[in-house]
């Protein structure tokens, strides 16, 4: 019995031996590379020609590391994390728009209403290929942002190029203090109403909730809502839960998954407050992405909402942001994002239940509005998704092309377009094409339900 017992002892101790082994193995791999780079570090201090700036070094070794990475996880320097920390509160000084990297190059998410990237005429697909005649090649996200945010009155000017153009614009806007007005309504009239949310910042849960309620007063019961989620680039993750928890009674709203797989964070929703009589049609369109995508995914997944429009822009991922010890920060990717039937929302995105394009109504042959569509699965090292063969993307520096237009993209003819800024919101709504359409289903609801 003692001699069993002691081959036990032996085994576990020879198993954590060989942990320990191989744990310090690693540990002694990790330094080697460290002090190659401590050398480096050196070398450059001691030789270069000029004087250097260490922490300038540093924070661009740092950067570098974070390249071989996803697009989505970045170091964000002291003066850019006090930017970035702003995003979500809903008001900032800057010209308006969201932006992504997009094969590389800064692309227009989605201009922001009634600021002065909206009324310039700047749209969302729109390529950023230089900032204050500074070139946006090899620019950080957040640089970006830094560089085009600053003190309400001052000028930035934001070279644009759009599908179809043979040549860049510059645009020279005059920074505003950008409060983002995140939910809009329009009263459709018979008890219908539109609602947008333009993006996911601190209140938007409360101000879809008492927006809603604010027109069930007026309308009881409310016969239809259309929730417009088209061009909403995302934001914070527990406004996108609280606008799906308003819908949906039970179940699951959205997962996330890390690298331990057997970790997994779900969210449920709460049977108070909620509005399961609300019939309900979401618009959404390749510009949606992050919450967006949870808030429709959910809403499509509990049958609760059809989902009208075209497939979604697929940013699927989570990420944390760590406030590091000097005022910088670490944004981070930690997980991906399932939806409640356990789909991938990574580089694919939400499929409508209703494919529908976007249509020029004043057009005489009704032309459909149609540009070339760049999504997460375009970006050069995004996270895979869980259905994905990546592929090694053809490199558009060797056609000797400007580094903004993509050597397969066709260049079509350019769309003419009303400026939206000086037209009504009710207005633009009479001829949105994809909004008429669902409010025609919205009205046949009642109808199909009465038929036996």
């Amino acid at each position: 019995m003692f001699r069993k017992q002691r081959r036990k002892t032996l085994s576990t101790f020879i198993i954590i031996f060989v942990i320990a082994i191989a744990a310090i193995a690693a540990t002694k791999d990790r330094y080697a590379e460290l002090q190659l780079f401590s050398k480096v570090l050196n070398l450059i201090e001691q030789y270069y020609v000029e004087e250097v700036d260490i922490k300038k070094l540093i924070y661009g070794g740092i950067k570098g590391m974070l390249t071989s990475l996803d697009p989505h996880t970045n170091f964000l320097p002291p003066d850019v994390f006090k930017e970035f920390k702003t995003e979500t509160t809903g008001e900032f000084g800057g010209v308006g728009i969201e932006i992504s990297l997009q094969d590389d190059i800064l692309t227009v998410m989605s201009p922001i209403e009634d600021t002065p990237a909206y009324k310039a005429g700047i749209k969302a697909g729109d390529k950023v290929v230089e900032i204050n005649s500074q070139t946006t090649k090899g620019m950080s996200l957040a640089e970006a942002v830094s560089v085009m945010r600053g003190k309400k009155g001052t000028k930035v000017s934001v070279t644009i190029w759009r599908e179809g153009w043979d040549v860049p614009k510059k645009f020279t806007l005059t920074r505003e203090m950008i409060k983002i007005q995140s939910v809009k309504f329009v009263d459709m009239k018979e008890g219908f109403g539109f609602i947008r949310v333009t993006s996911f910042t601190e209140k938007t849960g409360d101000d879809l909730i008492n927006t809603i309620e604010k027109f069930n007063k007026k309308n009881v019961p409310i016969k239809g809502l259309i929730m417009d989620l088209r061009n909403n680039a995302g934001g914070l993750l527990d406004q996108a839960i609280k606008v799906a928890d308003y819908f949906i009674g039970e179940g699951v709203i959205v997962s996330t998954i890390g690298r331990n797989k057997k970790e997994k964070s779900v969210v449920y929703a709460k049977k108070e407050n909620t509005r399961l009589d609300i019939p309900l049609v979401v618009l959404v369109n390749e510009y949606s992405a992050s919450a967006s995508e949870i808030v429709a995914g959910a809403l499509k997944d509990h049958k609760r909402a059809i989902i009208m429009g075209v497939r979604t822009f697929g940013k699927g991922s989570v990420q944390q942001v760590v406030e590091l010890g000097d005022g910088s920060g670490l944004k981070m990717t930690i997980a991906r994002y399932y939806t409640p039937s356990g789909k991938s929302i990574q580089a694919h995105g939400i499929d409508p239940d209703i494919n529908l394009e976007q249509v020029d109504t004043e057009a005489l042959d009704k032309a459909t509005i149609k540009r070339k569509s760049i999504r997460e699965a375009d970006i050069d090292g995004h996270l895979i998704g869980d259905a994905e063969v990546k592929e090694v993307p053809e490199s558009a520096v060797e056609s000797g092309i400007p580094f903004w237009k993509n050597k397969k993209e066709e260049v079509k003819k350019e769309i003419k377009e009303a400026d939206e800024s000086k037209i009504p919101l009710e207005e633009r709504l009479n001829k949105d094409y994809q909004v008429q359409q669902a409010l025609n289903y919205l009205k046949a609801w009642k109808v199909f339900k009465s038929v036996k």
